[in-house]
């Protein structure tokens, strides 16, 4: 079959608050204070969602006299219900930190030392466009990369390409969930956005692979999680790590790492072997059946319990399990999925084990979203960079999201100075040594740099390398583009506003972006001169009432979830080339690639060394949160896991300070063991985001290791650029060995 491959069209597709009651009557029934107080002192309520991680929990903000007193969830909010996590409740500490970035700043000494003087935001502004102007004219505008990252980045975002360069990269695609993207484009023609559509709540069956549902907590996700469990349904978790999830599980299945490929190709086995699949779904909505049947025939249990240390009849009795509960069968696509290099191929092997399920649009497996008319302004057509983008996307990999573009991809061509030199980068909202692999390759590209801005709320470490710093203000005290959640099970759209004006010197990035462009001369790129004028463009086609949104914070909608649902204006129900669910998939025969997904094996680790695995904690987000006063009160550090057998092999205990030591040489800082039989024997587990090496994060200061620090080596998905993360070794060394300890 001949299918003609369009990158732009395959991404295409992929009351008022605050209302008082008596205060004596409230009072008299013994409640702490009543609404709209806080003690003796009269407060409002601001409505807003939150950002100490990108879930954007609905949030109610007390304030009086310009403070922020408390935080609290909205009960408002469609998809958070009035529920807030730790990190939720812990934002005045952000707020308040002490080491926030409070004034513009200046480089006054070498790179990496740290040394800035203060200037105002005139010259801040000044400096920056005369800078831009001259690497424009010197090497054309595709010199400049933007590294973005999070909902306000989108203001950057327009800059930059209004500039004229194509160059612009976020972790959120090649470090986490581009693969699951791309995958699941192949084959139902969208891909699965954010929050995930995954009907928790309503599942027979929950399959989580590598999903640490309770440790990286979204708080609706997690409640969905529960009430499922509570209500009798079942749970499969594969991970080599006894995790929270894992706890609750019917079956724990501790695979071999790497091996997920192979487990799913004989789940599938079993499922068309045994005739357990959705037949009619199949039959009505998917082609390729005939490829798949014989492409997995030899792919039983008994051939993947070689391969994946998994007992045959496990794999056997789980597939077992699917067939039984099918479609209400929810397999988690995972969020971060860059794992091996062969991730794309993965989140496929998911993907299609969800269609033969019938999981895709049904009650209890995966959603589908509901569209939303929203407004745009009409702005002029962006600059075509007659040179193309530097990062790969599009052509070394052909599947790559020219949106959100190859982080990995842009390192490494400004450090070959190919195709063309990059002289500068902008980074907002993301550390690039923390959320990119290979670090020291990162510190190359930054020496080959003329100018780094950076606009960040904190002082995190690739401010020390900084030639221009720009405080913005944190998410309590800025607007943003509000939230449109096509993806939850009831859209909505959800508000960002400020609480409090800025504090300090401080400034929102919507105004930071606005004025550059003027500086600039890219006026008409900015068509609105307040953030109201901005909301009420988008909203215009929804008849939002906007005193209403900005009372509640979140305004609901009426979902259409499920296939039958469905509406004609909805478009396409499956928009592949077909028109049907591909479980063969002609594009990527197209390019190249194997179209259907096949088990390659990955490297084990060397003799004396563990494969380094990572993960979240419930009460941090990536390596943002460790300076926060309240969350490090309740997690300070992280741990290395290592299996009980394998401590006592290296005679190391519990609570005992240890170094780690990767593969290349790449050393740790003291990081304290935690001995548990809850992990596979050749694998160590460890937090990501901690290790801090800014000096000006006095809290988060070399307290724990980064993982990234021993992340040396990827290995790159061929089709999409994904970085490959859990491929690299570590060592234990004790103090006698490392050198480092005391």
């Amino acid at each position: 079959m001949s299918v003609k491959f369009n990158r732009r069209e395959f991404f295409r597709r992929s009351s008022a608050a605050g209302v008082v009651a008596g205060a004596g009557a409230i009072a008299a029934k013994g409640q702490a204070h009543p609404p709209g107080w806080a003690g003796t002192q009269r407060v409002e309520e601001i409505a807003t969602n939150c950002e100490m991680c990108f879930w954007r929990c609905g949030v109610l903000a007390e304030v009086a006299d310009g403070k922020v007193l408390k935080l609290s969830g909205n009960p408002a909010h469609p998809l958070t219900e009035g529920r807030l996590c730790a990190k939720g409740n812990a934002g005045t500490s952000l707020l308040y930190d002490p080491d926030r970035l409070k004034y513009p700043l200046m480089r006054a000494g070498q790179r990496g030392e740290g040394k800035f003087r203060r200037i105002t935001w005139n010259e801040a502004l000044d400096f920056f466009t005369a800078r831009l102007k001259e690497l424009k004219s010197k090497y054309g505008p595709e010199s400049v990369a933007l590294f973005p990252h999070g909902v306000a980045s989108t203001w950057f975002s327009t800059l930059m390409r209004a500039f004229g360069t194509p160059n612009a990269a976020e972790p959120a695609f090649a470090q986490c969930r581009g693969p699951r993207e791309v995958g699941y484009a192949l084959t139902f023609g969208q891909g699965l956005g954010s929050p995930e559509p995954v009907d928790l709540a309503e599942s027979k069956l929950i399959v989580l692979i590598g999903t640490h549902i309770g440790e990286n907590i979204f708080t609706s996700q997690v409640t969905a999680f529960a009430e499922a469990l509570s209500r009798g349904a079942k749970l499969i978790v594969v991970d080599p790590r006894f995790s929270t999830a894992a706890a609750k599980a019917d079956w724990w299945l501790p695979v071999r790492p790497g091996t997920d490929i192979a487990l799913l190709l004989a789940w599938i086995n079993v499922l068309i072997a045994e005739g357990i699949y959705d037949k009619d779904y199949i039959a009505r909505y998917a082609q390729g059946l005939p490829e798949l049947s014989s492409h997995v025939k030899e792919f039983t249990p008994e051939w993947a319990e070689t391969i994946t240390e998994l007992p045959a009849d496990k794999i056997r009795a789980t597939a077992h399990a699917m067939g039984q509960a099918k479609p209400a069968v929810a397999l988690h696509p995972g969020r971060h999925a860059t794992w091996y290099g062969d991730d794309t191929q993965r989140s496929r092997a998911m993907a299609i084990l969800t269609a033969l399920l019938g999981s895709w649009g049904s009650k209890g497996g995966i959603f589908l979203p509901t569209p939303l008319k929203t407004g745009k302004f009409s702005l002029p057509p962006f600059p075509e960079s007659k040179r193309g983008r530097a990062d790969g996307a599009g052509t070394r990999y052909p599947l790559a999201s020219e949106e959100q573009g190859v982080t990995n991809g842009l390192v490494d061509a400004t450090v070959a100075g190919k195709p063309y030199p990059i002289k500068a980068w902008v980074v907002y909202g993301q550390n690039v040594l923390e959320s990119i692999p290979r670090r020291e390759n990162t510190l190359r590209a930054i020496e080959q740099l003329d100018l780094l801005v950076v606009v960040d709320v904190l002082p995190m470490e690739q401010v020390n390398y900084a030639d221009l710093v720009l405080p913005e203000a944190t998410y309590l005290e800025r607007y943003d583009m509000p939230q449109i959640a096509e993806s939850a099970k009831t859209p909505y759209i959800a508000l960002r506003q400020p609480a409090i004006e800025p504090l300090y010197e401080s400034k929102p990035g919507w105004w930071i972006a606005q004025q550059m462009a003027r500086r600039l001369g890219l006026d008409d790129y900015f068509p609105w001169s307040t953030p109201e004028e901005h909301l009420k463009k988008l909203t215009e086609p929804m008849h939002v009432n906007l005193g209403e949104l900005r009372a509640k914070g979140a305004v609901a909608f009426a979902g259409r979830p499920y296939i039958e649902n469905r509406l004609r204006e909805d478009g396409p129900l499956f928009p592949t080339e077909s028109g049907k669910i591909e479980l063969y998939s002609p594009l990527l025969k197209q390019l190249g690639f194997d179209p259907l997904p096949r088990y390659v094996p990955v490297a084990d680790p060397p003799l004396g060394f563990f494969r380094l695995i990572y993960g979240r904690a419930p009460v941090h987000s990536f390596a943002r949160s460790q300076n926060n006063a309240v969350l490090d009160a309740l997690m300070s550090e992280n741990e290395a896991w290592i299996n009980t057998q394998a401590a006592r092999d290296l005679q190391v205990s519990e609570g005992q300070e240890v170094v780690l030591e990767n593969q290349d040489g790449a050393r740790s800082l003291p990081i304290k063991v935690r001995v548990t039989s809850g992990i596979r024997h050749d694998c160590l587990y460890m937090v990501h985001g901690f290790g801090h090496q800014s000096r000006a994060l006095r809290l988060a200061y070399h307290k724990g290791a980064s993982d990234t620090n021993l992340m040396t080596r990827v290995q790159v998905d061929p089709i999409m650029g994904g970085t490959g993360m859990r491929v690299n070794f570590v060592r234990v060394l004790t103090d006698l060995e490392s050198g480092q300890m005391g």
